[in-house]
């Protein structure tokens, strides 16, 4: 005969399993949510100088990698650019909207290089590098990327506005804030995240390898 444990045992474990499980709350993500635009940017970015790095010859480490590294850098870019510059000699120079096609060279645009030294400067931080050696921070790579704005201004015939901000304006019951925007010169929106040209050629992948013979800095 059964004792009373083995007959309340099957009792026991269909209990068990019927018990609810626990369910994600609303809101919630069994998988960790994609990077955002500006991150998935920034990391192809960082890639495509890292293996810049890796084919520069001489041999240069990140470590050694100067803010003259980093123009150079910037330079080797522009043969994936995809903005019309005119040369001096050009009888296009400073018209904005040229009547027919010249043989002017294809550069990087300002707006581009710009939002791509804020990239690479956060990256190089994020991957261990000291804020006070950052190379994309250095004075002369913000006195070229200037020199390059103004350049590309001229040229193209598109004077440079810095951005003004408006103050907010307050009204009765509610409060708008007005602001307006100044003219980038790359035609472009050149922010950070977006905008301007992709400086991997326009396919969302690195450059070819870079071989570059330069004397040490």
């Amino acid at each position: 005969m059964e004792s009373a444990s083995t007959r309340d045992a099957p009792d026991s474990n269909r209990a068990t399993q019927l018990q609810p499980q626990p369910q994600l709350q609303e809101g919630e993500s069994s998988t960790p949510a994609p990077p955002s635009r500006y991150e998935s940017q920034k990391r192809r970015d960082w890639n495509t100088f890292l293996q810049y790095l890796k084919n520069h010859k001489p041999p240069l480490t990140l470590a050694r990698c100067s803010g003259a590294h980093v123009i150079e850098f910037l330079k080797y870019l522009d043969q994936f650019g995809k903005t019309k510059v005119h040369i001096t000699g050009c009888p296009y120079f400073g018209h904005p909207n040229p009547p027919a096609p010249c043989a002017c060279p294809l550069k990087q645009a300002w707006g581009s290089l710009d939002a791509l030294i804020g990239r690479l400067r956060a990256a190089y931080e994020e991957n261990g590098g000291r804020p006070e050696s950052n190379p994309f921070g250095a004075k002369a790579v913000r006195i070229y990327l200037r020199e390059v704005r103004e350049g590309q201004a001229k040229a193209r015939g598109i004077p440079y506005e810095k951005k003004k901000r408006k103050r907010p304006t307050v009204t009765a019951g509610n409060v708008s804030v007005t602001g307006s925007q100044g003219v980038d010169p790359s035609g472009t929106s050149g922010g950070v995240g977006g905008g301007g040209e992709d400086i991997s050629g326009g396919s969302g992948s690195a450059p070819p390898p870079a071989t570059v013979t330069t004397s040490s800095v």
